[in-house]
Order: C-alpha cells, then sequence, then structure tokens
C-alpha cells in the first residue's frame, strides 16, 4: 500500500448517522415509557399506512412509503417477530399480503399521535437552528438533481494506476 488508508479521515456521515439513530432511540424511549414493547420507530410508518389502506402486498407499502422493497421487507419480517403484522399469501404465489394483527390494530391511535408530536418537534427544531434540517435536506436533494452524487464522486474520483 503506497496510499494512507482513507477510513482514518473522520467519516463526513458519521454525525447525521449518530443523530438519526439517537433520535430514534428517544423516540423508542417514548414507547417504552408507555409499556410498548418491541416497537421500533421505523415501523410507525408502515402500521400507520396499512391502518388507513387495509392489507397491501410488501411491493404495493413500499411504493405508498416511498421506500425500497428490501427495507420494508425486512422491516415487515421483524414486525412480524413482534406480532404487529401477519402475512398471507396474495393474489399470486410470489406475492404475500401484509395486514395488522389486533396488537399492531390496537398501538395505531398512539404512533398517529406519536408521529404528529415528531412532526411539531421537527418544527421546533427547525425554528431553533440557523439552517433549518427540513431546509438544508430540501437544497441537498435539488443540488443533487442537478449534479447527481454518482457524477460528484466521479469528478474526484481518482483511481489506482497499474
Amino acid at each position: 500500500m503506497t496510499y494512507p488508508d482513507p477510513t482514518a479521515l473522520p467519516d463526513p456521515w458519521q454525525s447525521l448517522h449518530k443523530l438519526l439513530a439517537a433520535m430514534d432511540a428517544e423516540i423508542e424511549q417514548v414507547y417504552v415509557e408507555r409499556g410498548i414493547k418491541g416497537v421500533r420507530p421505523r415501523f410507525a410508518y408502515p402500521l400507520i399506512r396499512l391502518a388507513h389502506t387495509g392489507p397491501l402486498t410488501i411491493r404495493e407499502l413500499a411504493e405508498s412509503l416511498d421506500r425500497s422493497h428490501s427495507a420494508i421487507s425486512q422491516t415487515i419480517a421483524a414486525m412480524r417477530k413482534e406480532d404487529l403484522v401477519t402475512s398471507e399469501p396474495g393474489p399470486d404465489a410470489r406475492t404475500r399480503r401484509i395486514d395488522l394483527t389486533e396488537r399492531g390494530r390496537s398501538l395505531v391511535p398512539f404512533l398517529e399521535a406519536e408521529w404528529r408530536a415528531t412532526h411539531a418537534t421537527v418544527a421546533e427544531l427547525d425554528a431553533e437552528v440557523p439552517y433549518a434540517m427540513t431546509t438544508v435536506v430540501e437544497e441537498l436533494r435539488r443540488a443533487l438533481e442537478q449534479r447527481s452524487m454518482r457524477q460528484r464522486i466521479l469528478h474526484h474520483l481518482v483511481e489506482p494506476q497499474g
């Protein structure tokens, strides 16, 4: 190796990952304090959506939440372990229809209240900091529409010779 270890430099994403993980942990703590065990913040969106739409296939649910099929499939597997959803064969052999269990359905009113409280908290945080998080994210999204992350990486990429 003739180059220094690039992972020795600070990871520019680490603080964002830590912040998001800490925020999720605090939301989960709200659940635990209310006696809701085994529920993670990432479960709220699909549980609430299923309560309003009725059973959906994993693909339909992923599309309705603007998430990847893989991410929703993993989330559904975790939710099934916590008795929040059921998974039944769908219209063809390749699909599964996801529906709420009684436990999942019983949590939806609280999860909707927490969802609204979390949105209010984000708005409060946006007002407290000089650069609103939601504005920064939107500006980053627009900048990446103009020139993608891939294009930017390729511009800076110096590949090893030989």
